[in-house]
């Protein structure tokens, strides 16, 4: 090839571009780049704000805060630190941050010397401030039963009266326990102050609130002093109402004495490797009427009406199905291979439900 077709090549053939410099923005310069921060991103909203620049939400759920355990959780927070940060807004009329969750943490911090507590910043709108304090509180074992049930009446109250049944599937329990909850409005301001301080659970007050006052007073009063258990109040509950004891105190308080002792002698025989005869007589009584027609109906109406049972609840019987069946998921197969008692209560409840499902 000569040189001057040699030159004519290199005009014709374009040049090779050169490589374009990789950019870096400010925060590829500043940002973390090590292993752990892959991944991960920063939340501008968490901080660290003096205790004294928060305040408690007056508005909010919780209205009893147990001293005791406060003082545990200040205990932990010496140790361990605050492990979970408290969600506050900012309110900007008041230059202050409101806590929307997190106040327990928050009065312990207090009781446990720090100066500052973690926070998560959030801008709640005030017509969602109760419910996410409801879902953070509604769940929680420590927190009241009344409480729950002045909560509960507020955010109805807040949903424009909307129906219970709004206000149950907002916060997301059943119906049915939502008025057990609503229930414990209806006692006593002195049995109220019992649940709020945790002398009386709530289920042990379940057995007072259909009860006449004096009726309500004794009951309560010994469920207090020896802490019976509430499927004995009860059983106490229900033997007062079928037995028309007087709504008197002293003949409630002699009436209460002598079930229990009555009640006394019928744990002996649950005591025994067999089954409860009660129960079995009374599964008993519904699978006959399978076969004993228009007279076992009479008969078992009869042995209800005598025992006081309560009166058929739809909501009640699919509330005690549930705990049922999370029983039977816990039975050992040895329970049921054994000729013992459970064995026995087991065929005698098959009875009964096939009965009432062949439609007798």
């Amino acid at each position: 090839m000569s040189a001057a077709n040699h030159a004519t090549d290199e005009l014709l053939t374009p040049p090779t571009p050169a490589p374009k410099r990789k950019r870096f923005s400010l925060d590829d310069l500043l940002g973390d780049t090590r292993p752990q921060a892959v991944g991960v991103t920063d939340l501008p909203t968490g901080k660290e704000i003096r205790l004294d620049r928060i305040t408690g939400d007056p508005n909010q759920p919780r209205r009893t805060f147990d001293g005791e355990r406060l003082v545990e959780l200040a205990d932990s927070i010496r140790i361990e630190g605050v492990l979970q940060p408290i969600v506050v807004r900012y309110d900007n009329t008041r230059d202050i941050y409101v806590i929307v969750h997190g106040e327990r943490r928050w009065r312990a911090a207090q009781t446990a010397g720090l100066s500052t507590i973690p926070a998560i910043v959030r801008d709640v709108p005030e017509e969602r401030r109760l419910v996410q304090q409801l879902m953070e509180n509604i769940v929680r074992d420590d927190l009241n039963a009344v409480d729950r049930a002045a909560a509960l009446r507020a955010l109805k109250s807040q949903l424009g009266d909307a129906s219970w049944d709004v206000v149950a599937e907002t916060v997301g329990i059943r119906r049915s326990r939502l008025f057990q909850l609503l229930g414990t409005e209806k006692l006593p301001e002195a049995i109220q102050a019992d649940i709020r301080a945790g002398r009386l659970t709530e289920k042990q007050s379940r057995a007072l609130q259909s009860l006449p006052g004096e009726h309500q007073r004794a009951l309560r009063d010994a469920i207090l002093a020896d802490n019976l258990p509430a499927d004995t109040a009860m059983a106490i509950a229900r033997r007062l109402k079928s037995d028309r004891v007087p709504d008197e105190l002293d003949a409630a308080a002699a009436a209460i004495s002598r079930i229990r002792a009555e009640l006394g002698q019928d744990r002996v025989v649950r005591e025994q490797p067999v089954a409860d005869a009660e129960l079995i007589s009374l599964l008993g009584s519904i699978a006959r009427l399978r076969t004993g027609g228009q007279g076992a109906r009479v008969a078992l109406t009869r042995l209800a009406d005598w025992n006081g049972f309560e009166p058929y609840d739809g909501e009640r019987m699919l509330d005690e199905m549930f705990a049922f069946a999370q029983t039977l998921a816990r039975v050992p197969r040895t329970e049921v291979d054994s000729e013992g008692g459970t064995r026995a209560a087991l065929s005698g409840l098959r009875e009964a439900l096939n009965a009432l499902l062949d439609g007798a």
